[in-house]
């Protein structure tokens, strides 16, 4: 996987761009007085996509582009964001998750699942958005136990502080939202 910290300065912001994510889940548009707020410093909008499209390159070796979708999707889900849960829910639309797998993911029962590397990405996941203090040096052995590798491990650990900030990011941008139309 990429270096995160290189992958915002990798094109230069007039360069051919994916789609807003963040714009996108929280339905701004050039229009709105909020999308300017946002992008009055564009480098950092960019710098979001782009740590996005990092973590959700379907080439990317370590952690496969379905357990990086669905560690995003538990994320959302146990913060309670509805806009990035639908987003990430879609983006596994189009690969080959069990239903049962979506299932213990959206209750919030990881505990059920009985791929045992899934389950304990899952729990580690939980630990660092609800109990941060939690990701101790105990649940990183249960990662290697897991079998997941050290450069996955701290894949993991950079993609579900990137989710914490996306998920206030949006947030944030709907309660401006909300704000500015009343």
């Amino acid at each position: 996987m990429q270096n995160i910290n290189d992958a915002a300065q990798d094109a230069p912001a007039s360069a051919e761009a994916s789609p807003d994510v963040m714009d996108a889940v929280t339905g701004l548009r050039p229009d709105d007085p909020v999308y300017g707020i946002r992008h009055g410093r564009e480098k950092v909008a960019v710098a979001m996509q782009k740590n996005y499209d990092v973590f959700f390159d379907p080439q990317s070796r370590g952690l496969g582009l379905a357990e990086r979708l669905l560690v995003a999707l538990y994320a959302s889900v146990l913060s309670r964001s509805a806009p990035l849960r639908a987003h990430y829910e879609q983006a596994l639309n189009a690969l080959d998750v069990e239903d049962g797998i979506r299932r213990a993911v959206l209750d919030d029962a990881p505990g059920s699942l009985a791929d045992g590397r899934l389950r304990v990405i899952l729990e580690f996941t939980r630990k660092l958005i609800v109990k941060p203090v939690e990701g101790d040096a105990a649940a990183i052995r249960q990662l290697e136990a897991a079998g997941l590798a050290m450069p996955d491990i701290v894949t993991l650990a950079q993609l579900v502080a990137f989710l914490s900030y996306q998920i206030r990011v949006a947030a944030g941008l709907i309660a401006m939202k909300e704000l500015a139309s009343q």
